[in-house]
């Protein structure tokens, strides 16, 4: 086999990479032209690395919201210059943002799903991003488990996604204007821990370093962490009930100056938190973080 032909894809092929369903792609060979450039009538459709390009940009051009038609006259004039930014630049409100990272999920399109966030992130900052567009989408990844009980590949490929592209932002901090670090946390059995990533790269924003230690951070990791390190601040991330409890911030060691302790989650609805600051969002929390800093 030449190397020539073992560029060549078969339409199943060409569908998995895309998401979208072999049929649809003889529909855009049909309606609108967009189909193997060498195809000769009788034999099996195969698709160049051209073809995909243009294939790909069709379907990225389409969950951005363009009609079909207009999608294919631009991806068949395309000569490779309409970038993923491009695309997301175009976006008018931020609705269309959330439904069209959502679509691309579903197609597993990695690289619009970081280009829409990144963008969002450079436009309008981490705090914005995350509760006008990362919350929705994720609401909406909720609602398929909820409802039709799929969509699991879904939840884990974006928040690994989201874990990168918010550690990206935190690696970027150079010059901190805190001497010790902030200490994030999700307490006990907690495995949701996006919220201390966007938390993180939100305070990263700010200059405020912090150290991470993800999901299922038990008392004594938390203590052995606040004894060597003294934090001027502790944030405790608790989405369900059954690990939030107030031992965390009781039975902490006692160290000077003491720290500023803020929790955040659901799962401290139904216990007193008389004795820690409840941060109610991402931006609540930036804030006690910052002035418990001094600055």
């Amino acid at each position: 086999m030449t190397p020539q032909a073992e560029q060549m894809l078969t339409v199943a092929a060409v569908a998995r990479r895309i998401g979208v369903a072999p049929a649809t792609l003889r529909t855009w060979d049909r309606r609108y032209g967009l189909g193997p450039t060498d195809h000769q009538e009788g034999e099996h459709r195969r698709y160049s690395a051209a073809d995909l390009a243009k294939l790909t940009l069709m379907r990225r051009l389409i969950v951005a919201g363009v009609a079909p038609a207009e999608a294919a006259e631009e991806a068949k004039s395309s000569t490779g210059e309409v970038t993923i930014k491009s695309i997301v630049k175009e976006f008018e409100v931020r609705e269309d943002v959330v439904d069209a990272i959502y679509k691309a999920l579903q197609g597993f399109d990695q690289a619009f799903v970081e280009a829409a966030l990144n963008y969002e992130i450079d436009e309008y900052g981490v705090e914005s991003a995350w509760s006008d567009v990362i919350v929705p989408v994720l609401f909406l990844i909720g609602e398929d488990w909820a409802n039709l009980k799929k969509g699991i590949e879904i939840e884990h490929l974006f928040s690994e996604i989201l874990t990168r592209t918010l550690y990206n932002r935190v690696s970027e901090l150079k010059k901190p204007l805190n001497a010790r670090p902030v200490l994030l946390a999700a307490v006990g059995e907690e495995l949701h821990s996006l919220p201390l990533h966007a938390l993180a790269a939100a305070l990263c924003e700010r200059n405020v370093e912090t150290y991470v230690l993800g999901a299922r951070t038990p008392l004594s990791a938390l203590s052995e962490m606040i004894s060597r390190c003294a934090p001027p601040a502790i944030f405790l991330w608790a989405q369900l009930p059954k690990n939030a409890e107030q031992k965390y911030w009781q039975e902490i060691p006692s160290i000077r100056p003491a720290p500023r302790v803020v929790v955040g989650g659901p799962g401290w609805d139904s216990i007193s938190c008389d004795e820690v600051i409840r941060a109610e969002g991402l931006e609540q929390a930036c804030d006690e973080i910052v002035q418990a800093l001094g600055a």
